[in-house]
């Protein structure tokens, strides 16, 4: 049963403060959807630019993850001051709250949060899953109690691609099921042929609903490369925008992910993004580079930030040893953010023992500053055709960091 829409409140009665709408008759000619070009190639590396409707992404690129329209101890202007070229937003907890009634009066996500670069939603299909035991799928979509209040719910492809609307995100998802780890092949398959039919419902949805953004489809699978194979040859059959791999970083050793990833990345289109969903850790996004992928998002780099897990360029710092606690040192070097300019790996460890705020604000500053360093000295290397001295220099820093 599709969605019931709320009604755009009359002009008199928005939300004050907004940003007007640009006049119609001084706006510029829309870019196609998601227009991408392949900019340079170092291997399969691909240096490439996104065009989307509220601007151009330079990829590969990392995505910080705001779950609930917040990337947590981040404003808007933090994000922008560390380079932040998108970000990712989640239609089921956004569904859910504030939920769409109010993010309608804003006339979308933008106006809602203050942001006014492109954002990416996922479907909602990730989430729904975790749910374990409190949801039901059917081949109509899923039913599941909600994890606020306990209310019955009810989300279908249709569904989330009007809720992809609502929101007006630059990027919408399709509806799929994530395979889990582990699955049977015949588990994996039938999960893949149920994605696969929700994926024709969402494209025929967002043509229907008229939506003037670009959807991306997810290739599932599991760990199976003719099902992996098989997705993709549905989705192509579609059409979409762009395609992302889906299902990975499940749980699965970090070989099969690898394996999955560099049989599945080289034969998505050429002339399209592509985006590995979920991942990961600095050294995955490198393998996922080396791979030829274009978009990134994970929940690492803010989540770790929160419980004192920071990355630098040599390795990973756990803020809260007793070993920081007379470091005069910033946290790293050779970064330029904000937390590495201004503090202390003392003050920062003072900080998270302290339960400080700021420490959480501080950590997310540096983990999300040193993500975009990395994605923008990747694409430097592909651009000058130094990819592979380049990976290899930064993982073994990393890993001689690691070890110390």
């Amino acid at each position: 049963m599709p969605l019931q829409r709320v009604p755009t409140l009359p002009n008199a009665a928005q939300p004050q403060d907004l940003p007007d709408a640009p006049d119609a008759t001084d706006a510029p000619t829309p870019p196609p959807r998601a227009a991408f070009t392949l900019l340079a190639r170092s291997g399969a590396a691909r240096r490439g630019r996104l065009r989307l409707r509220r601007g151009t992404v330079e990829t590969p690129a990392f995505m910080p993850v705001g779950t609930y329209g917040t990337v947590k101890a981040m404003t808007p202007a933090m994000l922008e001051a560390i380079g932040a070229q998108i970000i990712l937003g989640n239609t089921f907890h956004l569904w859910l709250r504030p939920g769409l009634e109010v993010i309608q009066r804003f006339q979308g996500l933008h106006r809602f949060i203050g942001w006014n670069r492109p954002i990416l939603t996922d479907s909602g299909g990730f989430q729904v899953f975790s749910l374990g035991a409190l949801r039901k799928i059917s081949e109509e979509g899923v039913r599941f109690a909600s994890p606020i209040d306990g209310s019955k719910r009810f989300l279908t492809p249709e569904g989330a691609i009007e809720i992809q609307t609502v929101l007006d995100s630059d990027i919408a998802m399709v509806f799929d099921e994530c395979t889990p780890y582990p699955a049977t092949f015949d588990e994996a398959a039938a999960s893949m042929q149920r994605s696969l039919r929700w994926a024709q419902r969402c494209r025929t949805a967002f043509d229907q609903q008229g939506n003037p953004n670009a959807l991306f489809g997810i290739v599932q699978g599991g760990m199976y490369e003719p099902l992996r194979d098989a997705s993709l040859a549905g989705l192509l059959e579609i059409g979409f925008h762009g395609y992302a791999i889906g299902g990975l970083s499940v749980g699965e050793p970090k070989a099969e992910m690898v394996r999955i990833l560099a049989h599945t990345a080289p034969q998505l289109p050429e002339n399209q993004a592509r985006y590995l969903m979920g991942v990961g850790t600095p050294e995955d996004l490198i393998v996922g580079v080396q791979h030829g992928i274009d978009l990134f998002d994970c929940v690492m780099p803010t989540r770790n930030a929160r419980n004192g897990h920071l990355f630098t360029r040599y390795g990973d710092i756990k803020i809260k040893q007793a070993r920081y606690r007379h470091d005069t040192e910033p946290l790293d070097p050779t970064c330029d953010c904000y937390t590495c300019r201004h503090f202390s790996r003392a003050y920062l460890h003072h900080l998270f023992r302290a339960g400080e705020i700021l420490g959480s604000i501080l950590n997310t500053i540096h983990n999300l500053r040193y993500y975009q360093n990395l994605m923008a000295e990747l694409r430097t290397a592909i651009e000058h055709d130094t990819f592979a001295e380049t990976a290899a220099r930064l993982l073994r820093d990393r890993q001689e960091g690691n070890r110390a």
